[in-house]
């Protein structure tokens, strides 16, 4: 990560000339996509600034970031200034005091969080990518067959392509999609209103898609695979027409994608996010199972 005051000074200059002179940076090391993530104290207010160097997927991702925040006003980050300068593209975002959303059963923050996902799921997807065409051509379960046959070992490899291969359909759609929903995206503020952050990914689908990633994070923060349904039923204006179909298509598909990504990229988190996504597959199966007997 390259700190505030290690920018090279024309990038520095671009920056305070949207923003005024900076009198205090305030570094966030936890983010893995950019080259600078700070909070820069201003004379009138204080922005958060992000910045990659060099043509690559992650100035993509930022990109992305512009996008969103223009598609879900209110809910994205707004965004106060984006420029490229030289090699670097930079971007300042309001500043979001708050914390994360607890996502555990009984929190009093699920129905904050409910709320704001079926917002999302309102917003229109203008410009970017279906998820029917980013899903619809990968065979994450046949490349882990050939590339990693123990990790597939125990596994109905032929059924999960044909669960998996469903999906791109049941998710096609106009709506914004986040695609990475976790407590950590979401930023409760003092006031009690709840943002979306991180929004590298984002897509044209379904409104269910984002209300079946909160799914399987409900169960990574200890609710039960069918309690976590069972919430979303309940709760989410999207899973008015959603059938476990979609919901085992969407798991078997996303299995595949991310144990694929745990084998090949090892990145933080990427076995955790593997194992979490395969118990809820294998869970979603049985019940597939057991309602057909």
């Amino acid at each position: 990560m390259t700190t505030w005051h290690e920018l090279p000074t024309h990038v520095q200059d671009a920056v305070q000339g949207h923003v005024g002179p900076v009198s205090a940076a305030t570094e966030n090391t936890t983010g893995r996509n950019s080259d600078l993530a700070a909070v820069l104290d201003t004379s009138s207010e204080r922005v958060f600034v992000k910045g990659v160097e060099g043509v690559s997927r992650r100035m993509w991702f930022l990109r992305n970031e512009i996008t969103a925040g223009q598609l879900a006003d209110g809910i994205a980050p707004a965004v106060v200034f984006a420029e490229d300068v030289g090699e670097w593209l930079v971007v300042g975002f309001e500043y979001l005091p708050g914390r994360p959303a607890d996502l555990s059963p009984g929190s009093p923050d699920l129905p904050l969080v409910a709320e704001v996902v079926d917002r999302l799921g309102e917003c229109p997807a203008t410009g970017l990518r279906s998820l029917r065409d980013r899903w619809g051509t990968a065979d994450w379960w046949g490349q882990l067959a050939e590339q990693a046959p123990d990790v597939v070992q125990g596994w109905d490899v032929a059924g999960m392509r044909q669960w998996a291969g469903q999906v791109s359909e049941l998710a096609h759609g106009d709506r914004l999609a986040h695609t990475d929903l976790h407590g950590e995206q979401f930023r409760i503020g003092p006031d009690g209103v709840v943002h979306v952050i991180d929004w590298g990914f984002p897509g044209a689908a379904a409104p269910w898609i984002d209300g079946a990633y909160l799914v399987l994070r409900l169960v990574e923060a200890g609710h039960e695979p069918g309690a976590a349904e069972s919430w979303a039923d309940a709760n989410l204006a999207a899973f008015a027409d959603v059938t476990r179909e979609h919901l085992t298509s969407f798991a078997a598909y996303l299995a595949g994608m991310w144990t694929h990504w745990a084998v090949t990229k090892n990145g933080p988190g990427m076995q955790h996010r593997a194992r979490l996504v395969r118990n809820y597959a294998r869970w979603r199966l049985q019940q597939a199972v057991a309602a057909t007997s």
